[in-house]
């Protein structure tokens, strides 16, 4: 039986979906074996053909929009290039950030490559702690337990791995990141909460206009929230 995504709207410009941690968006160069794409399932799911209108990292959950038109393409697009789209994420993190915060640090272009010789872009992120965990296993043998936060979070520039990099900045990364993340504060939460994933979920996207295309959090999230 073919893999039926889930859709969470559609009208007649846009579709938009709740995609699953470890799905790629689109073909990747980064990830050539991998044929299962959202972009591929759903244009066979809809029978359409289809525009991915941003990005979400393939260990990513959450809303995912696409545009079902060229003309929709090109204006959607302008609009996600002009900040006019607002996008809100939930994050584990390693320690306790302060409450709210704001991260402004510019980032290269690639985080492929070594950020030396490369340009810096302006990013911005914004965040609020949520809630704070201390689990009882160590990390780090100088402390009893390991503290954890669980922050949502709205990254007002696009970069690649924006929240990713900017949470690493402020010494606080995401769990489960494997890129910029640290290994054995992943294995030790995997093991607590008996799931692997990186903790990072696109909630909600707000179009221009104030309508909110909401993707709630996966049944492994409920010990958070």
């Amino acid at each position: 039986m073919p893999e039926v995504l889930r859709v969470l709207h559609r009208d007649d410009d846009l579709v938009a979906i709740d995609k699953p941690a470890g799905l790629l968006v689109h073909p990747s160069a980064l990830d050539a074996h991998e044929e299962r794409t959202a972009l591929q399932l759903l244009r066979g799911q809809l029978g359409e053909r289809l525009w991915p209108l941003h990005r979400l990292d393939k260990a990513t959950s959450g809303v995912l929009l696409f545009a079902r038109n060229v003309e929709a393409a090109r204006r959607w697009g302008m609009a996600f290039e002009a900040g006019e789209v607002t996008k809100r994420y939930v994050a584990l993190v390693r320690g306790w950030p302060p409450e709210r915060g704001e991260i402004d640090y510019p980032l290269a272009r690639d985080p492929e490559l070594p950020s030396a010789g490369q340009a810096r872009l302006p990013a911005l992120t914004r965040y609020e702690r949520l809630a704070t965990f201390e689990w009882p296993f160590t990390v780090d043998g100088r402390h009893p337990g390991s503290r954890y936060a669980l922050v949502a979070v709205e990254p007002l520039t696009g970069r690649r791995h924006q929240i990713r990099r900017h949470f690493k900045h402020i010494a606080h990364p995401l769990v489960g990141d494997t890129t910029h993340g640290k290994g054995a504060h992943n294995r030790a939460v995997a093991k607590h909460l008996g799931i692997d994933r990186l903790w990072l979920h696109a909630q909600w996207v707000e179009l221009p206009g104030g309508s909110r295309i909401t993707a709630p959090c996966g049944p492994e999230w409920r010990p958070l929230l």
